[in-house]
Formats: structure tokens, sequence, C-alpha cells
């Protein structure tokens, strides 16, 4: 309003129009179509549990995880569900997780921990990431370990 010459009034900024929005007919720019949805192919992810360590020590039955796994593990928000959506599979006493890609690594962690507190021994084993593809089972180390090494 500072700069508006004397006797003129304001407009307002919604107002202003381009000439070429005033036109009725918009000519389509060639080349420029609607973007059509394509079916990706489904990512799959593999993870790995390893429970080396306590199985070393007879505490867990890498089966038993791997069965409970197979039990627990939700697919479309039903267990039981797996299909081939999901494989598990066990090496010794590593279990491996093959999913498609809504599938999340946390999930196993969770189920896993969940496992150690059925078995009671959430007090004695964690659940740790060695790296971005899988977790370890490994006992909690104390101070008292530290001193005796």
């Amino acid at each position: 309003q500072a700069f508006l010459a004397p006797g003129s009034r304001a407009i307002a900024p919604d107002s202003f129009a381009h000439p070429a929005d005033s036109c009725c007919v918009r000519m389509a720019i060639k080349g420029l179509k609607k973007k059509v949805a394509t079916k990706a192919k489904k990512q799959t992810l593999k993870f790995t549990v390893d429970c080396q360590q306590p199985a070393d020590d007879n505490i867990i039955e890498p089966k038993d995880l791997e069965k409970f796994f197979v039990e627990k593990i939700k697919v479309e928000g039903k267990t039981g569900n797996l299909g081939d959506k999901v494989t598990i599979s066990r090496e010794k006493a590593k279990i491996h997780v093959t999913a498609e890609s809504p599938f999340s690594k946390r999930y196993l962690k969770y189920l896993s921990k969940k496992y150690l507190k059925m078995q009671q021994l959430r007090d004695f084993l964690r659940v740790i990431a060695p790296n971005k593809t899988s977790y370890e089972l490994r006992y909690f180390s104390t101070k008292d370990d530290a001193e005796e090494d």
C-alpha cells in the first residue's frame, strides 16, 4: 500500500491472473501422459536370528524358537498364515526368515523377546543387532564377568 500511486486502489493478490489462464481452451502438452502404475517386483527381505551362544550351553533349542516364529508371525493380521510370503528355515543355531516387503526386522526382535520371556530367560539373554539384517541372542555382561577375565 505504501507504493500505490495517488488515487489508485489496492487489488487483492488472488485477483491477479495470467493472460493465458483467461483462455477457455487449454492445449495439451505433447509427450505428457498420465502416469500409469506398474506393478513392481516384490522386494524380498532376509533376516537372521543367531542363537549360537545359548544353544551351545543348552539353554534354548533353536528348533523351539523356529517353531515359535512359525506359530506367532502374523501375515496380513493373522497368525499361522505364512503362505509363500514368509519362509522360515534353520541352519544349526541360526534361524533364517525370508519375507516379502512389508515385514519389519523389529518384529523379529519383538517375537524373540517374547519367546525369551515365555521361557523365563529374559533376565539372562538379550537380543542384539550386530548388523542390518540379523539379530543375535547374547548373555547380559556383568561387571563380575569382566573382572574374572
